[in-house]
């Protein structure tokens, strides 16, 4: 807890703080600004003032200072001092009705105050951008510096590639469907896991495309079900989500994504790798199409790690020809992404702040998992610790479409049952389980009190047929 001290002005309280001090004191500026006991224009005191009554380094606060800026929270100005950033922090309202855990979206971080940045970078954007560049449609498949941005961000998982093989969407879907028309005619086979992203089956259906599951198991997609479905029908595409897959939560380890582009090139196979969340974890693995890219089309959005306010994802093409081809069909839906947000976007890897915005939602994803490891019964679900979900799984003869009615019922809680996902809904019957989207609840105390009614009702045995009934 933060306390006020006389002397000094406000000071954080940092008993039982972990990890550097420098980043625990820029937390506790975050906490005060959220909480509202820091508003804004508030002054805060000098570092050396700060490192007196913390008994640590000059060194320490001025680092402490700095994080707490490039987080959005704080702005210095020379000869009068350091400054909460003016306009009030935006902060959730409590929740007190129903509790939504169906949409999977990123949680809202504690510090940066990701309203704050978006509203105060815009206006910095505006301000700072000739009004030709923002104001008006742009040909092709994005500015320059915002390709040029977008190779540099998808670096840790694509490796080195060139700009003219980008091309910037308004989010992932689109990007999906273009790839899918131009690939496939009607009748031919799109391969994906046999519960995925509900997406891809709308995209396959508009292109007259028949979409088949594939079997996986804790690792992904089985690579030798690959190799049979190819020899069973005319399949042409397959989709994969090999980071933290949706809503199964597998991450392909290198050695399965080394083996399922293999695979891919025997069977003659483009590659549609759906890597949504492939920043979210500390330690990126290798994207599938960094090792066939003369196959893959790769798509990566930041709706999942940033924000989806943003609506921005990139395209990456096997080569340039493809990418112009892909462009003129993306072109014709949806003519271009929108200039200001990507602009945004572009300042904001340029600056680090997206880097800043990514391992802040990073911390509160895994603290959220922390929670969930702590409230909810040991091995009835499979997650990445950094992961935005979880996959339930019901045991105690719990029907997952009855578990989904009993809690919206009786707690109001919203939970997407597996046939949500199912790619052949008429086929094999998906597994009894659900997706629950921890980033959803505003906070860990809506997200923890969710929990703990989702343990309860795991804990009792299924109710009988008509029980609630009067």
């Amino acid at each position: 807890m933060n306390v006020p001290h006389a002397a000094h002005g406000w000071v954080p309280r940092l008993d039982g703080e972990t990890g550097p001090i420098y980043r625990a004191i820029a937390d506790a500026i975050g906490r005060a600004v959220a909480t509202g006991e820091l508003p804004s224009g508030t002054r805060l005191p000098t570092h050396r003032a700060l490192a007196d009554a913390l008994g640590v380094d000059l060194t320490t606060v001025t680092r402490a200072y700095a994080e707490a800026r490039q987080r959005g929270l704080l702005q210095a100005t020379v000869g009068r001092g350091t400054f909460v950033r003016t306009g009030a922090p935006m902060r959730m309202e409590p929740v007190s009705g129903p509790i939504d855990l169906s949409m999977n979206l990123p949680p809202l971080p504690e510090s940066p105050n990701l309203p704050d940045l978006l509203r105060d970078d815009l206006a910095r954007v505006l301000a700072t951008t000739p009004p030709r560049e923002l104001l008006t449609y742009r040909p092709g498949a994005g500015a320059a510096e915002d390709l040029a941005a977008a190779a540099a961000w998808l670096h840790p998982t694509l490796g080195p590639v060139d700009p003219a093989r980008i091309l910037l969407s308004p989010g992932a879907q689109p990007a999906l469907g273009a790839v899918l028309g131009m690939m496939l005619k009607p009748g031919e086979v799109v391969l994906a896991d046999r519960v995925t992203y509900p997406g891809i089956r709308g995209a396959a259906e508009l292109c007259g495309a028949r979409l088949v599951g594939v079997a996986g198991d804790d690792q992904g997609l089985l690579p030798e079900a690959v190799e049979a479905a190819c020899r069973t029908g005319r399949a042409k595409v397959l989709y994969c989500i090999p980071t933290i897959h949706n809503p199964t939560t597998a991450t392909m380890p290198p050695a399965r994504r080394q083996a399922i582009a293999d695979v891919a090139r025997r069977q003659g196979l483009w590659l549609l790798e759906d890597d949504a969340y492939g920043l979210l974890p500390s330690d990126p693995l290798p994207a599938i199409a960094s090792l066939a890219p003369e196959i893959s089309f790769h798509v990566a959005t930041v709706s999942k790690i940033l924000s989806p306010a943003l609506r921005v994802a990139w395209l990456v093409a096997p080569d340039e020809q493809t990418s112009i081809r892909l462009c003129a069909r993306l072109r014709a839906t949806i003519l271009m992404a929108s200039p200001l947000l990507s602009g945004l976007l572009t300042a904001w890897i340029r600056n680090g702040t997206a880097t800043t915005v990514l391992k802040a939602i990073r911390r509160e994803s895994a603290s959220r998992q922390a929670l969930a490891r702590e409230i909810l019964p040991r091995g009835s679900f499979a997650a990445h610790a950094e992961g935005l979900h979880l996959w339930l799984r019901l045991a105690g003869g719990w029907d997952r479409r009855d578990f989904v009615a009993h809690l919206r019922r009786q707690d109001g809680l919203a939970l997407v049952p597996s046939d949500a996902f199912a790619v052949e809904p008429d086929g094999e019957a998906p597994p009894d389980a659900v997706r629950l989207s921890l980033g959803a609840a505003p906070d860990k105390a809506v997200l923890g009190r969710a929990l703990r009614l989702i343990a309860a009702a795991l804990r009792d045995d299924r109710p009988a047929p008509f029980a609630e009934v009067v």
